[in-house]
């Protein structure tokens, strides 16, 4: 452990660099992604903080590090960390939620990963309303790397293998169950059987990189990865140490089923480097790892809220680890490829950033209203955003208000705003103590409770999330809007879509702004259909505010009560 603030991981360095790093040409990971690389708010300036030592964050350290951000003057905290195993604790017991909500209390935008537990529900972390929570999806860019099988089926994986390639002539074939160790662990294959060889490893308890070196020592010279059943159509990028691709469950079956029924089973591995740019898969795709809601704690506020870029991502990395993370690798490179929800945290933080400068007055609220309603929810083919662990199209519980928009954002039309008040009032609305909410104000203050008002699906956020009893009654919820465009004499009117089985209907239906009333509000009523079977958990729709320049848009998302008419589906 280094006793300094040196990165010796490189996690820190390459969030870091997504956010604010300065414009590099020739930027790569060896010959993979090779380009201009630059950060999203390259003018601003970081102020790091280390608060985990060898891969643990300890809670005091890490509110430690918001204090010192808030004292330093920052204007946006970057928090790529959170809960581990997808359990959210509850906020009061979070110091990452506790340090976020004195900065925000300070004007300080805080920008937190989802977390990487998904494809569970309720698997989101950092879920607080007044983190602006953010999910991982791809971008335009692959690093596909074929497994060419002897009965001439080819199997598309992905890996960033810097070895010498191993050619087209194919050569045995074995499967880690039947050589030692079907996860391939350090120490547990059979050499004799695995020498020359490629080796199928399935995943799980050691890591993937790990995985490719036990193949090599025991001398096997190419690994195919087999990601898990739940993942669906997402296999992870990583820089092996060998030969090697990540290739789907499905595929590795039809691999394994070759490798039974085949007497002499063999294969060969071959790079097609970066392909960028393809129609097919269409993007971005939500991560399969990415986390997920409904929210554990207050259901009524929607988490995720927004996706941005977590999936193989290029930035910067440390001198002081191997891009495999790997002792034994002796690589070292200025630039890595990796994956997860803190690299897409980042992405937003620079946003952040350039909101703030843009908009000075705006509040942390504002500024995340502005980037979830402006957000999109299509892809490339103009369908709704993918969800690579199911193949179908995401939820709002998945890709949050969806997909961030920088540009749109800097005019977003209205705002859905909030303060620390707002904020305290959503902590009474969830039953929290005076002593439990003490520990976000820490200034000797004492909250009383029952002065407020108010349920927690008034909180004004920028989303919508009805839990319906199991009497199913009628729901409504209320909010405020303020113009922030330049039209001050604007109008705007509400366009619903409906979830399956709800009537939705807004009052007023017409909003309408002038220099000296810019804010206004509205309440929404969510009414069951009691003759419409609802066949899953969950029903989506939006409602969308819109005065012909601006379209704010905020997801609906209602939970149904259990019956046995329903089928759970994410």
């Amino acid at each position: 452990m280094s006793r300094s603030p040196l990165d010796t991981d490189g996690h820190g360095t390459h969030t870091a660099s997504t956010a604010a790093g300065s414009a590099v040409s020739g930027a790569a990971f060896f010959d993979y992604a090779g380009g201009k690389a630059v950060g999203v708010a390259p003018g601003a300036r970081v102020a790091a903080y280390k608060v985990c030592w060898n891969n643990t964050c300890m809670d005091n350290d890490i509110l430690a590090g918001f204090e010192a951000a808030i004292a330093d003057g920052v204007d946006v905290i970057s928090v790529s960390l959170g809960a581990v195993g997808g359990v959210a604790p509850e906020f009061y017991m979070d110091n990452t939620a506790v340090g976020a909500f004195r900065a925000v209390r300070k004007g300080i935008v805080v920008s937190a990963s989802a977390g990487n537990d998904g494809p569970s529900e309720s698997t989101a972390v950092n879920i607080a309303p007044w983190f602006l929570t953010v999910g991982a999806s791809t971008i335009n860019r692959q690093f596909p790397v074929d497994v060419l099988l002897g009965n001439g089926k080819t199997f598309t994986g992905t890996s960033l293998y810097t070895d010498a390639p191993l050619g087209a002539t194919k050569i045995p074939l074995v499967y880690g169950r039947y050589v030692g160790s079907n996860i391939c662990e350090p120490g547990k294959l059979n050499a004799t059987m695995v020498a020359g060889k490629i080796v199928l490893c399935e995943s799980g308890v050691n890591g993937a990189t790990a995985k490719g070196e036990a193949v090599k020592i025991a001398g096997g010279v190419g690994l195919i990865l087999a990601s898990t059943s739940g993942y669906g159509e997402q296999a992870m990028t990583n820089a092996h140490v060998l030969p090697a691709t990540a290739v789907t469950f499905a595929a590795a079956v039809s691999i394994v089923r070759y490798i039974d029924t085949d007497r002499s089973p063999v294969a060969t591995i071959v790079s097609r480097g970066t392909v960028v740019g393809q129609s097919t898969p269409p993007f971005p795709r939500m991560a399969a790892f990415s986390s997920r809601g409904p929210n554990r704690h207050a259901p009524e506020i929607l988490k995720p809220d927004v996706t941005a870029p977590g999936v193989d991502i290029l930035a910067a990395w440390t001198g002081a680890n191997s891009p495999s993370q790997l002792k034994s690798d002796t690589r070292r490179v200025k630039y890595n490829i990796i994956a997860g929800t803190s690299m897409s945290c980042p992405h937003v933080s620079g946003i952040a950033a350039l909101l703030r400068q843009a908009h000075p007055d705006w509040s942390p609220a504002a500024i995340k209203s502005a980037m979830m309603t402006t957000a999109y929810k299509v892809d490339s083919s103009g369908a709704v955003i993918g969800d690579m662990s199911t193949g179908n199209a995401s939820t709002p519980f998945v890709r949050g208000a969806g997909h961030v928009d920088p540009n749109r954002a800097t005019d977003p039309g209205l705002v859905y705003d909030a303060g620390t008040d707002d904020y305290v009032s959503f902590m009474c609305s969830i039953g929290y103590t005076t002593k439990q909410i003490a520990a976000f104000t820490a200034d000797g203050s004492v909250t009383v409770c029952s002065t407020r008002t108010g349920s927690v699906g008034d909180h004004n956020y920028p989303a919508f999330s009805a839990v319906f009893g199991s009497d199913k009654r009628t729901i409504t919820q209320r909010r405020v809007v303020r113009n922030v465009g330049s039209n001050v004499w604007a109008t705007y009117r509400a366009r619903i879509t409906s979830p399956p089985g709800v009537r939705v209907t807004v009052r007023p239906g017409r909003l309408l702004f002038n220099p000296w009333r810019k804010t206004r509000e509205y309440e929404i009523t969510f009414e069951p259909q009691t003759t419409e079977v609802i066949t899953g958990k969950h029903t989506f729709g939006s409602i969308e505010w819109s005065d012909g320049q601006h379209s704010v848009t905020s997801p609906i998302a209602i939970t149904w009560p259990p019956s046995s008419n329903q089928i759970a589906e994410m």
